[in-house]
C-alpha cells in the first residue's frame, strides 16, 4: 500500500496570509515528496477559508516547479463547473508542466454551499449525471476531433490542445461512494478515491466491498487501483492522541456545518457554532472521533494501516486538513514518515 497527502490552504484567523498559507502547503508537500509519498492531492472548493483551492491546476502547475518526482493530483475537479473542452485542456497543460505527473481525480462535489453559488438548482443525482458524461468526453477530447450532443454538454468536432504528456491519458480517479458511482468507475477504466469521512472502519470495509462487488460484475476489465482517504495524526503519546480528537471533533462540526450550508458566512469564515449546534452533532463527539479515524501513537497507526492494506486498498491518503497549526501538522507528518512508513514497503515514487 502507497502512500499520498491530500492537502489545502486553510485559514480561520483572516490575519493569516494567504502567501503565508501557500508557502505552508509547499513546505509539506515537499516534505511528502523527500519522504517516498507517491502523490499530493488537492482539491477544488471556492468561496471558503475552510478549504481555498478554487482552481487546483493553479496549485498543481506551481508545485510541479518546485517538485521532482511526486505525483500531482486534482482531488477532485468537480465536474458540474467546468466545461469538457476547458477541464481537458487545463488538465493537459498541467499534464505538461510537471512534465507527466498529474492524476486527476473527478467528483460530483458536495457541499450545497457551493452549488447555491456556482450552479444553482444543481441537485447531486444532476451533479453525478454531469461526472458520468464528462469522463468520456474528456478522454475524447484528448484522443482528438471529438464531437459530443449529450444531455448537459454539446460541441463540434474539437481537440484537446495541448495535449496530455502521459499515453494515452492521465489516471482518472472517480470519487465513489454508492455501488453506482463504483460500477461506473470500474465500467469507465478509472481508479477510485473513497472516503468514510468519520464514519469508521465499518464503513472503511464497505467501501471496499463495494468496489470489489463492482469490479466482479466487470471482469473484461482489469482491476482499477483504489485509494482510502481518512484523516490521520500520529501523536507522540496518548494524551496528544486525545488532543488531537478534540481538536478534529471541532473541525467536523465545522465540515458539518459547511456541508448543510445552514450558517450564514462572513468574508468566507462561518459563523461559529454555538454548544448547541455542536450537541445536535453527536457523530462528532471527540470519543468518536477519537475511534473513527486514525488518530494515536505510531504502533496504534500502524495496525490500523495493516488492516486497511491486507483489504486491498492500493493506495492511502493521509487528510491533514484539520484546523490545526502548520507546526502540528508537520510534526505529525513527520512522525508519521519516522515511526509508521518504516512498517511498510517503500512506495514507488512518481510510478504508475
Amino acid at each position: 500500500m502507497r502512500f499520498s497527502l491530500f492537502v489545502h490552504m486553510e485559514r480561520s484567523d483572516l490575519a493569516k496570509s494567504h502567501s503565508e498559507l501557500l508557502a505552508e502547503l509547499e513546505e509539506l508537500v515537499l516534505l511528502a515528496e523527500q519522504a517516498g509519498f507517491e502523490t499530493a492531492w488537492i482539491g477544488e472548493h471556492h468561496g471558503m477559508e475552510f478549504t481555498i483551492s478554487p482552481n487546483p491546476f493553479i496549485n498543481i502547475a506551481y508545485l510541479g516547479a518546485r517538485t521532482t518526482s511526486i505525483r500531482l493530483g486534482t482531488g477532485t475537479i468537480v465536474a458540474p463547473f467546468w466545461h469538457p473542452i476547458k477541464l481537458a485542456g487545463e488538465a493537459a497543460m498541467a499534464d505538461v508542466i510537471t512534465g507527466g505527473r498529474l492524476d486527476i481525480g473527478i467528483a460530483r462535489g458536495a457541499y450545497s454551499y457551493e452549488y447555491q453559488r456556482l450552479f444553482p438548482g444543481l441537485e447531486a443525482w444532476g451533479a453525478g449525471q454531469r461526472m458520468r458524461e464528462m469522463v468520456p468526453a474528456i478522454r475524447g477530447l484528448w484522443d482528438g476531433d471529438f464531437e459530443l450532443s449529450g444531455e448537459f454538454w454539446s460541441f463540434p468536432s474539437t481537440t484537446s490542445s495541448p495535449k496530455p504528456l502521459q499515453k494515452p491519458y492521465p489516471p482518472i480517479w472517480v470519487a465513489a461512494r454508492d455501488p453506482n458511482s463504483h460500477d461506473f468507475a470500474v465500467a469507465s477504466k478509472c481508479n477510485v478515491q473513497v472516503t468514510p469521512l468519520a464514519s469508521g472502519d465499518g464503513e472503511v470495509a464497505s467501501l471496499m466491498e463495494r468496489f470489489n462487488a463492482a469490479c466482479q460484475v466487470h471482469p473484461e476489465t482489469p482491476r482499477p487501483e483504489i485509494m482510502l482517504l481518512m484523516h490521520t495524526f500520529v501523536a507522540e503519546d496518548a494524551a496528544e492522541a486525545d488532543r488531537l480528537a478534540q481538536d478534529l471533533s471541532q473541525f467536523y462540526c465545522q465540515f458539518g456545518a459547511w456541508f448543510q450550508n445552514k450558517k450564514p458566512a462572513h468574508q468566507g469564515i462561518l459563523e461559529p457554532l454555538t454548544e448547541a449546534e455542536i450537541a445536535a452533532m453527536p457523530q462528532y463527539a471527540s470519543d468518536k472521533i477519537r475511534q473513527n479515524l486514525v488518530i494515536g501513537e505510531a504502533d496504534e497507526v500502524i495496525a490500523r494501516l495493516k488492516t486497511y492494506e491486507a483489504q486491498g486498498y492500493d493506495q492511502y491518503s493521509i487528510w491533514i486538513d484539520s484546523g490545526l497549526s502548520h507546526r502540528r501538522k508537520k510534526k505529525s507528518l513527520q512522525l508519521f514518515i519516522d515511526k509508521v512508513m518504516p512498517a511498510f514497503s517503500e512506495p514507488q515514487v512518481g510510478s504508475r
